[in-house]
């Protein structure tokens, strides 16, 4: 799982690990501080792959896309089914933009 610096705390990475989910969660630069203060007794510092926390921005990219159509943003549709239906459309729609040329 892939997240921002704000999600870098010890329970977070705990919950995850006892999920058996990899984090990619930087370290804060405050945590790194302390850590270090710490010496020996810091603990080791976290791992990090620079290369899979790039690829969040993907992602996230992604997200935003579907939340320009306000529906979706808004949950304006109370029921499952025509929320469901929305976000097919929607991804549809920028599927069918990737298959197009430009003009």
């Amino acid at each position: 799982m892939a997240a921002d610096k704000a999600y870098s705390s010890k329970a977070n990475r705990a919950y995850l690990r006892g999920r058996r989910i990899t984090a990619v969660i930087p370290e804060r630069a405050d945590q790194a501080a302390n850590r270090k203060r710490k010496g020996s007794d810091g603990g080791r510092p976290v791992t990090f792959d620079p290369d899979r926390y790039k690829r969040r921005n993907t992602v996230e990219r992604c997200f935003q896309k579907i939340k320009t159509w306000r529906g979706l943003a808004t949950r304006y549709d109370k029921s499952p089914e025509s929320y469901t239906a929305g976000l097919h459309l929607r991804g549809s729609i920028m599927w069918l933009k990737l298959l197009t040329p430009a003009t």
